[in-house]
């Protein structure tokens, strides 16, 4: 057995390397490009400093796309939250068919976001599309869906919805479960009704589940690009643009991995500081 006081470190290790090859060295390396421009001869670049990102804070395709990125999570990141936390109540119920429900609550989860993107455009097809049938069925207007500058970003919110809630809700019922039995038995004897039992015990004591799973679906939608590039290559009209997006056309469509990098580390600030502004409200809460 170790024993020297450099045991922990020798277990973190591992991890800790894996963090830094696979996290903190792309970062750095982003970094680094972000300070070059693409020469005329492959590997051949030139040093610019801050000239992406000047170039970046005066293009108005960027600030569209940064507009159609907070606009994206300002919505979708509360409804899912709260989509989520509304499943886990369900699922923590104890009801006749839980375990069905529980199985069930699992199919968005276990299809890959590409393919569950493939199947979405399908159905949503505006002409021959079993989203806008069964609309002509009940005798209501066929919708352009994805062909829609309106509609297009909507309809990409509640496809990730469709495949995250679900996910994310497994967290909030593992919180759940965690809530001693006593504690609404004790309520119970005191009076107290579903309501007050939800309010003074259930939520207080999932505040730590709610910081995570908030946190977490905040950076995963900021980073959200599948849905945009499969559905709607980023249009239609740069409707569904987000950051993701422009920073993958300034790589692989106009050649350009220099300012590509400079907007993902802008988009990396920018999620550091919502985390940062989440952290301060949720222990103001607390």
């Amino acid at each position: 057995m170790i024993k020297s006081k450099y045991a922990p470190f020798l277990f973190l290790l591992p991890a800790v390397s894996l963090l830094i090859v696979f996290k903190l060295y792309p970062i750095v390396l982003g970094l680094k490009n972000s300070l070059y421009a693409p020469g005329f001869i492959a590997g051949n670049e030139a040093f610019v400093g801050l000239d992406n990102y000047t170039y970046l804070f005066t293009d108005s395709v960027f600030w569209n796309s940064v507009y159609v990125t907070l606009f994206f999570n300002v919505f979708i990141n509360p409804i899912q939250i709260a989509l989520a936390f509304v499943l886990a109540l369900l699922l923590n119920a104890r009801l006749k068919g839980i375990h069905l429900f529980r199985s069930l609550n699992f199919i968005p989860i276990t299809v890959s976001l590409p393919i569950a993107c493939v199947l979405w455009s399908i159905m949503l097809n505006p002409e021959q599309g079993v989203v806008n049938s069964a609309l002509v069925a009940l005798g209501l207007p066929q919708q352009p869906f994805l062909t829609s500058k309106d509609q297009a970003l909507w309809v990409i919110m509640a496809i990730a919805t469709w495949k995250g809630v679900g996910y994310w809700a497994v967290f909030l019922l593992a919180g759940l479960q965690e809530v001693p039995a006593s504690l609404y038995e004790a309520a119970n004897i005191d009076g107290a009704g579903k309501w007050q039992q939800f309010k003074n015990v259930t939520f207080p004591l999932m505040k730590r589940p709610l910081t995570f799973v908030t946190v977490a679906d905040t950076v995963t939608n900021f980073l959200l690009f599948a849905p945009m590039y499969i559905l709607t290559k980023g249009g239609p009209e740069n409707s569904t643009n987000v950051l993701m997006s422009e920073s993958f056309n300034n790589a692989f469509v106009y050649s350009d991995p220099g300012r590509a990098s400079a907007i993902v580390i802008l988009l990396l600030i920018l999620i550091l500081l919502i985390i940062a502004v989440q952290f301060r409200l949720l222990r103001s809460q607390a």
